[in-house]
């Protein structure tokens, strides 16, 4: 079984800093991708960041600038540094992370539970 168990969320003003963090457990051969993704209320849920096993990172434009992902992969834990955070950053952050458990497997998603961020204004 694998788990992705996220941590670090919680309330924060406008303009204040938080980071993230999010540990694979279980049977893991290999992690590809790791990211992070959020979803407001009554929105799609949407990409915040990813990052490749060999580092490349990818962002969206809205975080640009403010938000780092970034990745132990000795831990299987990727974070989140986000600063200078708006409301409108607030959501639902989730991890998610594809994997396999052996050399045979194909590459499978995973998805933490999910840790709310709220930013106040």
């Amino acid at each position: 079984q694998v788990q992705l168990v996220e941590s670090g969320g919680g309330l924060v003003q406008a303009g204040g800093s938080l980071r993230l963090s999010c540990a694979a457990s279980g049977i893991i051969f290999r992690i590809n991708v790791m990211g992070w993704y959020r979803q407001a209320p009554g929105k799609q849920r949407e990409l915040v960041a990813h990052i490749s096993s060999g580092g490349n990172t990818n962002y969206a434009d809205s975080v640009k600038g403010r938000f780092t992902i970034s990745r132990d992969n000795a831990k299987n834990t990727v974070y989140l540094q986000m600063d200078s955070l708006e409301p409108e950053d607030t959501a639902v952050y989730y991890c998610n992370a594809d994997l396999k458990k052996n050399y045979y497997d194909t590459y499978v998603s995973y998805w933490g539970q999910g840790t709310q961020v709220t930013v106040s204004s």
